[in-house]
């Protein structure tokens, strides 16, 4: 009889333990984190901008899953999601910054610079006796009116570890949030402005190319001509020479007669502060009767001058 007690307990021991190991693990409630922009942009810092810009935030995340790492539990990995959804609201906030900062947003399209921001990460992890990890990238760009990439690709980050339970997904929300925040805080906001206001003289922008869009202190020199001839009433041409790749030399143009005076800003193509040096103006001052004669101003002297002038002492032709 006690034999058969046994084995009747015995098969209900096993019977419990095989119930017992076909019960589906237990599921942790899905949880939703609510997104929002923590810190202020400093107020009205580029609000004398000469240009506006354009932002196109797009989601390039490989992984868009929000918890990456949970080792709190062994077996399950918690249902995170986020309100709003990552992109309109990156989106949307950013906006938000760039204008408190005093950014123009979508001023005129033809005149306005692209940023282009891309979402690379965007992500929160918890680890056991280090708490919540949140971890944001963003990749930069800027391009100008021309569609020329003047930013070049930049990550900027931002990470931020907070104490805190595997349970309290509040703190989680705090981590993930701030590190946004330093994301944000990372891009050069600095050197994205610099490209957008016109510097007072073409030395503070070296390498910035007059493209015609008047977007240069180049382009905003004003340069005097005086070209004068003895005896008088001769035909004044100019024309560009040009011993860099970046700027072409043109054919000869009339530009008027002796006395030659006017006023005019520079309108070349391609040319920059540092390469003024390879690229000279010719004059030339013909009169029938003399010998036609020439002469050539180098750029830069001519840039820091706001000058070109000369007088020919014409020779008859014998």
């Amino acid at each position: 009889m006690k034999k058969l007690f046994w084995i009747l307990g015995a098969a209900l021991l096993l019977s419990m333990v095989s119930c017992a190991s076909m019960k589906k693990p237990f599921a942790p409630q899905p949880r939703v984190l609510n997104l929002a922009l923590t810190d202020e942009a400093y107020a009205n810092r580029y609000v004398d901008l000469d240009y506006g810009i354009r932002l196109n935030v797009r989601d390039a995340r490989a992984n868009s899953r929000i918890l990456q790492k949970y080792d709190a539990s062994a077996t399950t990995l918690p249902q995170v999601s986020v309100n709003p959804e990552v992109l309109p609201f990156v989106s949307e906030s950013t906006r938000r910054y760039m204008r408190t900062m005093g950014f123009n947003l979508d001023a005129d399209v033809s005149t306005d610079y692209m940023m282009n921001l891309s979402i690379r990460e965007f992500n929160l992890s918890y680890l056991s006796g280090l708490g919540w990890s949140g971890t944001v990238q963003l990749n930069v760009e800027v391009y100008d009116q021309n569609r020329k990439l003047v930013y070049p690709s930049v990550v900027a980050a931002g990470r931020i570890s907070k104490g805190g339970s595997a349970n309290d997904f509040l703190t989680g929300a705090q981590a993930l949030n701030e590190a946004y925040a330093n994301a944000l805080k990372d891009i050069d906001w600095d050197r994205i402005a610099f490209f957008l206001k016109r510097a007072s003289s073409p030395s503070l922008e070296k390498n910035k190319q007059v493209t015609g869009e008047g977007n240069t202190a180049l382009e905003a020199t004003v340069i005097r001509w005086y070209i004068d001839s003895a005896p008088k009433g001769a035909d004044v041409s100019t024309r560009v020479v040009s011993s860099t790749s970046e700027v072409k030399s043109t054919n000869q143009n009339f530009v008027g007669s002796t006395p030659y005076e006017t006023t005019e800003t520079f309108d070349i193509k391609g040319l920059t502060f540092n390469n003024s040096g390879n690229v000279q103006i010719e004059v030339t001052c013909e009169k029938a009767g003399y010998v036609t004669q020439r002469r050539r101003f180098n750029l830069r002297q001519a840039i820091e001058q706001k000058e070109i002038s000369t007088k020919f002492n014409l020779v008859k032709e014998e």
